[in-house]
């Protein structure tokens, strides 16, 4: 054994305040076990008080890894860092033991035991905490297993020899027992208890959205604990994280909006519906002198929503001294483009980075959800004054598995929520989304804005699962039915046939257009159909005006091919577009005409709001079609299929009498109409109903919504088991329900595609990284050059041998390029050697 080692181990030994937390490989420098929990009890302390919970923070925080003082524990660091001889007595197989040795569930029990025999409230925060500590590597453990087994309960009880609480009791650092307990016997504890309680009226036990805020609650001081522990330990183990974090020291909002308002003066109205924009813009920023709460802000498409819900945000976030500004987009496709708006603005050229950027842009990440801790050290924390991320990842967020989402929950706190485009909302999510945001609005002192202009009746679904919870006067607009009259540019124009139509007849109808109007958009519900009637264009229009878009190209390849859209848009040259309907929300193009396949009403407005754009002409047509082969995909597209049926019978009545709606089938009549007949027809998806065939875990037929509440069925099963369930608040299905979540999303893997020479480039540079915070900012760079597949493509791919692995023990994958299409995108098919060569 070396001199430095012996040295290290004798310092070591000599004192128990030397247990290790953590150990820095590139310079041998241990982390000792009492300065991580003193640091991540601070960082966590500061989180928590967002909801008023500082000192659960903080005594979370402090004990999280309280069984790390046991000698198990310390047998098997020391002999995986080899600072043991293995001819010792206390030498262990550290990598047998590898994840085995539990040091989670001694700081749960130290406080379950005090706080559990004290009272109904005591014991109420002490589940929430012991909850925390427990599951802060697993993600949230089930209080009830779906089979009505207490694992909370056997956890709290599990045995000395296994959790080692009372070793840890007589050997932990002095300064941290002394602090607990002076946490646990502190008034503050109770009064934040008792604060809880009140704010949540949980005499009402049986509420189903009451009882998923409790659980939402837990998830709140979980995330503390969570981005705590990875924060203090990233900055241990990268000193280069630690210097450039910016931890809150972000550019001032004053100096933000300086910068905003100076753009909005700036800007020379260039058509008459600029005119309407600024008006718009204008009763945002008066509406920023409300007070906390939960608004709608609904403007037909093409209103400008995007800086104008940003005057707000920034407006309201200084008024109220809020922390930060998070947008939540529904489409990757979107973020790109409104980001780099607000970012050309909030970050202009010469802006200091030594605060930290202004924009952050999170979504589709080439890592999965189930991470290697190298991997949860490259994930962001949304730290930074505005963030835009998709809803898929807010959705992560608040109901997801692991720890990896939940990490970011405590920054929805003291925050302007902007939901853009709320009514892609998926439908199964309605109640769980409702009340969590009437969670994060009341409870996390969050302001939150609904912006659409197909505003969905959120407010109106059934009270008793959770309808959202609209501020007074929640509508930002003074005069939403006339704001929709002045920007009434389309007319609809129903095409319909008892028959259908063709894809070759579409591709004809798109011609006819283009050669009446110069441009038409065809939006279509598959990439199957957008395919086919691409090809069939192709010997109807010349090359250099035909185009393609699918969520199969990565995101730089969709902002190459939109580029040369809007460039022959604005030079008033001939161009013909079939897309997905990934072009509908928040892309800025301008067409002459639109064919759209029959969909829902909010489809077809956002169609819309893609023609005549800028009111150039009196009036643009939108023609509704329904394809003939369509239906053969859309069984497996239910939210499309239900919208496009109703619909049809809004255009009938529409039809019969189009006074009642105004004359107008996109107005807000119209929409009402809609949205009551579809959400009756849903009602019964809107709590996340989960199937056997769905949810292995869970094992019948239940719903989200009750495992994250009440969890009815779960206690039922615990009764016939013969399992002693007290009147606990607390006994949600947390684990089943988030691992639930996941299984129905079918969670789409990311691929790096070698889309032109920037992302071959790309991929040789990922494979080549070796330093992890350069491999943070190559991820991040990667994104761009990201498809997300779902699993029978994945595993279509790896059969033909497609996929390359970036790094040994690492799913993060690269495509080879006989499988990218310059037209199509990703292939599950080679494509030809000279499409190939010259994407």
């Amino acid at each position: 054994m070396s001199d430095v080692k012996e040295s290290l181990l004798a310092e070591i030994e000599a004192d128990r305040r030397k247990s290790i937390a953590h150990w820095r490989g590139s310079d041998r420098t241990p982390q000792y076990l009492v300065d991580h929990l003193l640091n991540v009890s601070r960082y966590s302390c500061c989180f928590s008080k967002k909801i008023r919970m500082e000192v659960a923070g903080e005594l979370i925080g402090l004990l999280h890894d309280l069984g790390k003082y046991s000698e198990d524990f310390r047998c098997y660091l020391h002999s995986a860092l080899d600072l043991i001889n293995p001819d010792e007595d206390d030498y262990v197989d550290a990598g047998a033991l590898r994840g085995k040795i539990d040091h989670s569930s001694a700081g749960a029990q130290f406080i379950w035991q005090i706080l559990s025999t004290r009272g109904e409230r005591e014991s109420v925060i002490g589940q929430l905490l012991a909850l925390c500590i427990a599951s802060h590597h697993s993600g949230l453990i089930d209080c009830l297993d779906p089979e009505g087994s207490d694992v909370f309960g056997k956890r709290m009880k599990k045995p000395e020899e296994k959790t080692h609480l009372e070793e840890v009791r007589s050997c932990a650092d002095p300064e941290i027992l002394a602090r607990a307990r002076a946490l646990l016997e502190s008034p503050e504890l109770i009064a934040e208890t008792k604060n809880l309680l009140s704010a949540l009226r949980l005499q009402e036990k049986n509420s189903r959205p009451l009882l998923q805020q409790v659980g939402l609650t837990v998830r709140f001081l979980f995330s503390c604990l969570i981005d705590a522990d990875r924060i203090d330990t990233a900055n241990f183990e990268q000193k280069k994280v630690a210097a450039n974090r910016p931890q809150g020291d972000y550019v001032p909002w004053s100096v933000l909006i300086e910068r905003l308002e100076k753009a909005l003066a700036e800007f020379v109205p260039r058509h008459p519906i600029d005119h309407l924009r600024q008006k718009i813009s204008v009763e945002c920023k008066n509406a920023a002198a409300r007070s906390a709460g939960i608004y709608t802000l609904t403007v037909p498409t093409g209103g400008g929503k995007t800086l104008a819900s940003l005057r707000f945000a920034l407006h309201h976030a200084e008024r109220r001294k809020l922390d930060r500004i998070i947008y939540v987009i529904p489409f990757t496709s979107i973020i790109d483009q409104n980001a780099k708006v607000v970012r050309d603005i909030l970050e202009p050229d010469g802006f200091p980075q030594d605060r930290g950027k202004v924009v952050l842009e999170h979504h589709s990440s080439v890592t999965p959800e189930k991470q290697t801790w190298r991997e949860k050290m490259l994930c962001e924390n949304w730290d930074a004054p505005v963030v835009y991320t998709t809803m898929v990842q807010l959705l992560e967020t608040l109901f997801g598995s692991g720890t990896r989402g939940a990490r970011r929950m405590h920054q929805l706190a003291n925050a302007v929520l902007i939901f853009d485009e709320i009514q892609t909302l998926p439908i199964r999510c309605v109640h769980l989304f409702n009340n969590a945001i009437n969670f994060l609005n009341e409870q996390c002192n969050s302001t939150v804005v609904l912006c659409t202009a197909t505003q969905p009746l959120l407010h109106k679904v059934a009270v008793n699962q959770g309808a959202i919870h609209l501020a007074e006067g929640h509508e930002i607009v003074s005069d939403v039915r006339q704001l929709f009259a002045d920007l009434k540019r389309v007319e609809i124009i129903d095409q319909r046939r008892p028959n259908g139509w063709s894809y070759p007849e579409i591709a004809d109808l798109a011609r006819a257009e283009v050669a009446r109007v110069v441009s038409c958009l065809v939006i279509v519900n598959t990439k199957d159909a957008a395919r086919q009637i691409f090809l069939a264009s192709q010997a109807l229009v010349d090359a250099e005006s035909l185009f393609h878009l699918s969520t199969d190209m990565c995101p730089m390849h969709r902002k190459s091919e939109l580029a040369k859209i809007k460039s022959r848009l604005e030079s008033g040259l001939p161009t013909l577009c079939v897309s997905t309907q990934l072009i509908e929300a928040g892309v800025d193009v301008d067409f002459g005409a639109v064919i759209r396949s029959m969909a829902g009403l909010d489809s077809i407005a956002q169609a819309a709001g893609r023609c005549n754009r800028n009111g150039k002409s009196a009036q643009g047509q939108v023609h509704l079609v329904n394809p003939s082969d369509e239906h053969v995909t859309l069984e497996y597209l239910k939210d499309i299929a239900i919208g496009r049926d109703k619909v049809a019978s809004v255009l009938d009545f529409f039809r019969e009498t189009p006074e009642r709606y105004e004359h107008d089938l996109l107005g807000p009549q119209a929409l009402a109409d809609y949205y009551t007949h579809y959400f009756f027809e849903r009602q019964k998806d809107m709590v996340y109903p989960v199937s056997p065939k769905e949810a292995k875990a869970i094992g019948r037929n239940d719903s989200l919504l009750s495992l994250l509440s009440e969890n009815g069925l779960s206690l039922a099963e615990a009764g016939r088991e013969g399992e002693q369930i007290s009147t606990r608040l607390l006994n949600q299905s947390f684990m089943s329900a988030a691992d639930a979540f996941k299984a129905i999303d079918s969670p789409a893997q990311g691929v790096v595609v070698p889309w032109g020479k920037a992302g071959t480039d790309l991929i040789g540079r990922l494979h080549g990284a070796y330093d992890i915070s350069l491999e943070g900012e190559l991820l991040r760079e990667a994104q761009q050059f990201t498809v997300n597949v779902f699993p029978h493509v994945f595993d279509k791919l790896s059969k033909a041998g497609a996929l390359h692995a970036i790094k040994e023990g690492v799913r993060i994958f690269s495509l080879d390029p006989w499988y990218y299409s310059k037209q199509f995108g990703l292939a599950t098919e080679p494509v030809s050697l000279m499409e190939t060569l010259n994407v």
